[in-house]
């Protein structure tokens, strides 16, 4: 990992990396996406559907950006609306159904904040997701690819596992927004991206992830491979204890957050 925190959020934000779609092809097999909330509408920012790890049948969820510019505006450039964590939600209860773990890949700047989007309960969305996840009787990975903005990030992240890209950023706030509000000066964004400590090394030194995936060889088979293998390792450990410990284990991780030694 190299350079300073604002260099990896621009590489995070980055047009030419991997998108969610990209890492769903690189590692699963079979995917079968599936639509919508059973609420207003089908949001396309959020794709989700079943698929298999090797043969093991799994739900993966994924916020998607887009690699162009019609697909960005398409999929509202990675910004979910309510719905969109809604439908997340009725396919993690779905898993929970079906014993199925969940796997999560997020890449967004924030939850959309539009006028409709507040009308139909996205703080709401997001407050039940966070709720839910914490107790659904069912393993949950997350990783981060690229921006891991604010509670829309969260509300795909409350997991057994989390990790991140090496240029990955995870912050409650994008540096641009925090130097407007601290120093009423958006041009400040660098100094604010290295107080917010939102680099996967801060992530990790401060114990909200458990490992920093490399991208050295993120263009090699390899890469895909290896988070496969990592992804296998995880649920079959997930797996092997008992679903009442699993979620003391994934309260307790959570809890630990800001505790001083």
């Amino acid at each position: 990992m190299s350079g300073n925190a604002y260099d990896i959020v621009k590489k995070a934000r980055s047009s030419g990396r991997y998108t969610g779609i990209d890492f769903i092809k690189g590692i699963f097999n079979h995917f079968f996406e599936l639509h919508g909330d059973r609420r207003f509408a089908d949001d396309s920012a959020v794709i989700g559907g079943v698929a298999y790890l090797e043969n093991m049948p799994v739900t993966v969820i994924a916020i998607e950006k887009g690699h162009n510019a019609r697909e960005r505006m398409q999929r509202l450039f990675g910004a979910p609306n309510p719905e969109g964590y809604r439908k997340a939600l009725r396919l993690m209860k779905q898993a929970e159904k079906f014993a199925r773990p969940v796997i999560c890949f997020v890449d967004t700047s924030g939850a959309y904040c539009g006028i409709g989007a507040e009308e139909r309960g996205q703080g709401l969305a997001i407050a039940e997701n966070l709720c839910e996840m914490m107790t659904l009787k069912t393993p949950v990975i997350s990783i981060l690819i690229g921006e891991g903005g604010s509670g829309g990030a969260l509300a795909l992240s409350v997991a057994d596992r989390v990790y991140m890209l090496e240029n990955a950023v995870y912050s409650v706030i994008s540096p641009e927004g925090c130097a407007s509000i601290l120093w009423k000066d958006s041009s400040k964004a660098a100094d604010a991206a290295e107080c917010l400590k939102l680099t996967a090394k801060d992530a990790l030194r401060l114990g909200v992830i458990e490992d920093i995936i490399s991208e050295d060889n993120m263009e090699q088979p390899e890469f895909f491979n290896g988070i496969k293998d990592m992804l296998i390792n995880d649920i079959r450990r997930l797996g092997s204890i008992p679903t009442e410990a699993m979620l003391d284990e994934r309260y307790n991780r959570f809890r630990a957050f800001g505790r001083s030694e």
